[in-house]
């Protein structure tokens, strides 16, 4: 089964999440499909059943973030600026906009209008986005520009955390308005945080320094309230990921009566991290700094004692603790956020901001109906991130108290829980209304004031099903639609059921359009490093080592999953991007095919074997130079250097049965290291959330994965470095890469509409990232979308389904039998 994580507008990234199709059965199997449900709902409709896989439960469309939960969300609230079948922007929606595609017209409807003009001389962009007179929420109340700019002051607030990247577009007055101080006061105090930050914690003031001891004790107060909520943080991971009875027992407890106690809690997470212990038999819990509590007596520690212990075991350096300890809030979370609530409240006593930035001043309601954006210079991907967004309704989603003219947004500055508590009932004003979730199924209804008309079929149920039971499923009547991954078995499982023998007869009809996204095995650069520097040459060199195995393994385990449904890749993007190297392009390479000497790994005269051993030998200079101790006589390395290890985890969402296309190359890679005396400890968890787990904590060590992204390749929100899990960006850089000149490269590819200089631009960053050994590039695949022949009306499915034109995008018009 392929795994596929995280989404956004800029960048979507599907989580799959259960087992695959190794063993499944066709209609001949003695295995017999899944029984059909109840099909007929109380009123006697037939409801539409898709299958899918696991949904994460995230129903809100600033928050979701896995691509089965979008699918839902896109359906209860459509998009506010939609594509064409060929990706390209639908900016005329209101009135309808005709395009051809393969040989037919066809007609574009949306929720709105949308004019840009760059005006060269200002250097600015102005966007105009116009909605539609007649679109309602599904609770029958307009949506109005009022609603569209509570939108995007949720995802331009300084406390959204979700994977959308609008904030990091330059729009007129975005930064005074997050940092809530002007560019030449913000300046100000980052350079007198800097220099606090620079004196270090035991700097005795003096009348020379250009700071006041107000503002340094403030300063360490807020780094000291900061490294306090991280030791928070730790407790509550360790709660999730590590809670059971036979690690309670390592402080003499059940994981009962854990649960029980804020106490007992903080101990533990103190305990699993090594900042104390109960010797065995006693009760007497000892902290790392030498403070005891006895349990017996009702003595336990308190996060202060917690933040106490790690702050003598760091000496006071919070970014060490971090990166050390708290590896998903990287270094530069304690003392980092500490400068950036530093400033605001410095900035907050100037005169000037007496009352601080009211509004966005590049965001403007202009009428009922109408809103302006304006940014700075000129964006390609915006109009797809900045604009590609949902519009969700504020008198629902807010607080109830918003009022444009009193810069009133729906949610108070810095605090978006009013719009996170609704996660479970969603409302917007797409073609579906969402009833609930229940029993792994969500259950949708029509929305009667969808502003195409009402859909045809009343009821759609998204049913949580095992990938294995998808094509016999729909053989059964179980569902009727499903997106299985193709590969020969599903092809032959297919054919099976089908009495002409192809993957598209009586029984079931299948779509195969090219996958917007590839598979990749990630290395996360904070967790396999060498020392505490991500960056260097050392800490790349091991990853490079590492990928240089996995990377020769490709070919055989692919083609055997796949056949001739996907192809290796060796770019760290889509092929069917209009940015993806070419195999004609002067400077293409394999992926990590380069020695240490900068000579090639590989030969045209080699074989299979000759390969394989180049590959080995490639790697084992790598690892040497990463400080790695080779025993010359047993050819196998005895000893890492301090930070990296003899022994890396992979985790790959199979199932728990090996059923991904990248396990054959895993299993094989692990038996090459072992034999220069490296272990790889493949973990396939049955629960596939043990990987989505681990990648929002950032504790991961490699993984495999696949993205899935939109028609611009605009990289900030995976590679930029401010999408590093933990920095208030996108959470969405799994790598870790942090690298000022990445995040130029990326910047300086959005700024121009010339497709042949950002192409130019787009392989200078995908080089930089095969450097950083961070992303090992797998394979392209197609993607299936399978229907019921017997009890869909077929001849009203949407036709010319694409890459960017999903198969639900006219599903107001689809009929059951």
């Amino acid at each position: 089964m392929e795994n596929i994580m995280k989404k956004s507008v800029a960048l979507l990234l599907t989580l799959c999440l259960s087992v695959g199709l190794v063993g499944l059965a066709a209609a001949s199997d003695t295995a017999p499909p899944p029984e059909a449900a109840d099909r007929t709902t109380a009123d006697g409709s037939k409801p539409l059943v898709v299958g899918t896989e696991a949904l994460s439960q995230k129903f809100n469309p600033f928050f979701a973030d896995t691509a089965y939960d979008m699918e839902i969300m896109d359906l209860v609230f459509g998009a506010f600026v939609d594509v064409d079948r060929q990706g390209n922007p639908i900016l005329n929606g209101t009135g309808g906009e005709v395009r051809p595609y393969n040989g037919k017209d066809y007609t574009y409807y949306g929720q709105s209008d949308l004019a840009i003009n760059f005006d060269k001389t200002a250097n600015i962009t102005t966007y105009t986005v116009k909605l539609r007179d007649d679109i309602k929420f599904s609770d029958g109340t307009p949506m109005t520009a009022d609603d569209v700019v509570f939108t995007y002051y949720v995802l331009l607030d300084p406390a959204y955390v979700g994977s959308t990247t609008t904030s990091s577009y330059d729009i007129v007055g975005l930064k005074d308005y997050r940092t809530q101080t002007t560019g030449d006061i913000y300046a100000k105090y980052e350079a007198i945080a800097g220099a606090i930050l620079s004196a270090g914690r035991d700097h005795a003031w003096a009348e020379g320094d250009t700071w006041t001891q107000a503002q340094q004790d403030a300063f360490w107060a807020l780094a000291d309230t900061r490294w306090a909520a991280a030791c928070r943080a730790i407790v509550d991971y360790v709660l999730a990921n590590y809670l059971n009875d036979e690690y309670a027992a390592t402080i003499g407890v059940t994981a009962a009566e854990i649960s029980a106690s804020e106490g007992l809690q903080i101990a533990y997470g103190m305990a699993m991290w090594g900042f104390g212990e109960v010797g065995e038999g006693a009760t007497v819990f000892t902290a790392k700094d030498g403070k005891t509590f006895d349990f017996a007596k009702g003595e336990y520690p308190t996060i202060q004692d917690y933040y106490d212990a790690t702050f003598a075991a760091y000496g006071g350096d919070g970014e060490a603790f971090a990166a050390t300890e708290h590896p998903d809030q990287d270094a530069g979370f304690v003392n980092g956020v500490a400068r950036d609530e530093f400033i605001r409240a410095q900035a907050a006593d100037e005169p000037e901001l007496a009352g601080g930035i009211k509004n966005i001043a590049g965001i403007k309601k202009l009428d009922d109906r109408t809103v302006e954006i304006t940014m700075n210079g000129f964006s390609a991907p915006a109009v797809y991130s900045v604009f590609g967004v949902q519009i969700a309704p504020k008198d629902y989603y807010g607080d109830g108290a918003y009022d444009y003219d009193a810069n009133n947004f729906g949610h108070p500055f810095g605090d978006l829980s009013v719009v996170q508590a609704k996660t479970s009932a969603p409302m917007g004003a797409g073609p579906y209304k969402f009833v609930k979730y229940e029993n792994k199924v969500a259950y949708l209804e029509a929305n009667e004031q969808y502003y195409l008309g009402a859909p045809k079929i009343k009821y759609v149920q998204y049913k949580e099903t095992l990938i294995a039971d998808m094509v016999p499923g729909l053989a059964s009547g179980a569902a009727d639609v499903a997106n299985p991954a193709f590969n020969k078995t599903t092809a032959e499982s297919i054919k099976a059921y089908n009495a002409n023998g192809q993957i598209t007869g009586d029984a079931i009809q299948t779509s195969l359009v090219d996958n917007l996204g590839y598979g990749y095995i990630g290395l996360n650069a904070d967790t396999v490093r060498v020392g505490s520097d991500s960056a260097s040459k050392e800490s790349k060199y091991l990853r490079t080592g590492l990928a240089i195995i996995l990377t020769a393994q490709r070919e055989v385990a692919i083609n055997s999953y796949y056949g001739e449904a996907a192809s290796i890749i060796n770019y760290p993007i889509s092929n069917t991007s209009w940015a993806a190297p070419q195999k004609t392009d002067p400077d293409y390479k394999t992926a990590f095919s380069t020695k240490l000497d900068g000579s090639p790994v590989y030969t045209a005269e080699m074989d299979e074997p000759a390969k394989a051993a180049a590959a080995l030998a490639a790697a084992v200079e790598y690892f040497k130079a990463a400080g790695y101790t080779l025993d010359e006589a047993s050819g196998k390395f005895t000893a890492a250097p301090d930070g990296a290890k003899l022994e890396y985890e992979v985790i790959i969402p199979g199932g728990g049965a090996g059923d991904h296309p990248s396990f054959g190359v895993l299993t094989e890679a692990k038996n090459v290291l072992a034999t220069i005396g490296i272990t790889l400890i493949i973990n396939d968890p049955s629960d596939s959330n043990v990987l989505w787990d681990r990648l929002d904590a950032g504790t991961q060590e490699l993984w495999c994965a696949a993205w899935q992204a939109t028609p611009d390749p605009d990289m900030y929100q995976t590679y930029h470095s401010s999408g590093i899990v933990g920095r208030g960006g996108s959470d969405s850089n799994h790598y870790h890469i942090d690298d000022a000149d990445l995040d130029q490269l990326i910047v300086d590819a959005r700024v121009s509409d010339d497709p042949a200089y950002r192409k130019a631009v787009y392989k200078s960053a995908l080089d930089k990232i095969i450097d950083w050994a961070v992303e090992i590039p797998v394979y392209q695949r197609q993607n299936c979308i399978i229907f019921s022949s017997g009890r869909i009306n077929l001849d009203t499915l949407t036709q010319d389904i694409t890459t960017f034109y999903k198969w639900y995008k006219e599903i107001e018009q689809l009929e059951m039998k």
